[in-house]
């Protein structure tokens, strides 16, 4: 099981583990997960000793390079490629840095390599589109946007291995709380269609970017799907009630302190609006509202 350690295996599997990497996040516990995942390193947010340790026991480090931390078992595999869930900050940091020390070949989402290499600062040597393996690996992309527009998740395993089916899913999924979905990247429509599609697969376990495995990946899939569509409810009753602009809906749609994160309540919100004026459930007069703000 993924504990709580700094460095963990996923049920004793040596081609998964996770490594928590403290970064600059507005995350729950101020970390990023990065994860070993068969042959691919994914989410190097920062470089960190214990992550150079989990790559140094595979043979993709040095061990001169690799600070204290727990061994891999023998059978663990050698990194071969580097990606990213998305190319947000708190999970791109230190692509760079494994780039040049393990010379694995650096992947990045098939339409998005201009924003991966602006994120990161290296370009990629391959893209891949959702369906395809990453580079040699056996690890298959899968489509997952909606937290933000290059957002992918990485799958293992499955009928033909003995190890269970899991998935890396980014900012897709938490075990505890909620995703931020927030204009202008958010795209609320895509970011239910891809937990529908993610539930409905039917993966074993969730390995989110942040926190702990998702054993429940349907009935975790389900609940932020309602907890959407009941934020849903609340800025269409804030509107209907004569909300005339985000701030309003904001203050309408949140029932509590909004001390420090009004900001993501307000891009969520806009992210909400953004959909229901797509769907033609509220009046055309609310694009401009959006663009007022800078949410065109």
């Amino acid at each position: 099981m993924v504990g709580d350690d700094p460095t963990s295996a996923d049920d004793g599997d040596p081609a998964v583990a996770r490594v928590e990497v403290p970064v600059d996040t507005r995350a729950p516990g101020g970390t990023t997960n990065a994860y070993l995942l068969d042959g691919l390193l994914v989410d190097p947010a920062a470089r960190t000793d214990a992550l150079d340790a989990a790559l140094a026991a595979r043979g993709s480090l040095p061990s001169d390079d690799a600070g204290l931390g727990p061994a891999s078992p023998a059978d663990a595999p050698p990194i071969e490629a580097i990606a990213v869930t998305h190319a947000h900050q708190d999970h791109v940091g230190a692509v760079a840095d494994y780039a040049a020390l393990t010379g694995a070949t650096v992947v990045a989402r098939e339409g998005h390599a201009d924003r991966f290499t602006e994120a990161t600062g290296v370009a990629p040597d391959e893209t891949v589109a959702p369906g395809e393996t990453v580079a040699n690996t056996a690890v298959r992309v899968v489509d997952a946007p909606g937290h933000a527009p290059d957002h992918v998740a990485f799958a293992a395993g499955g009928p033909s291995t003995a190890v269970r089916t899991v998935l890396c899913c980014g900012d897709l999924a938490v075990a505890d709380g909620s995703v931020a979905v927030a204009a202008p990247e958010g795209d609320l429509s895509a970011y239910l269609a891809s937990l529908e599609r993610v539930r409905d697969a039917g993966y074993d376990r969730l390995l989110p970017g942040h926190g702990p495995a998702i054993d429940d990946p349907a009935a975790t899939c389900d609940r932020l799907i309602e907890h959407r569509l009941a934020r849903e409810r609340d800025v269409i009753a804030a509107i209907d009630g004569g909300a005339a602009d985000l701030d309003a809906v904001v203050d309408g749609a949140y029932e509590r302190d909004l001390s420090g994160v009004r900001d993501l309540a307000l891009a969520t919100v806009a992210a909400h609006v953004e959909k229901l004026v797509a769907e033609g459930r509220i009046g055309e007069a609310w694009r401009a509202r959006l663009a007022d703000r800078g949410f065109d």
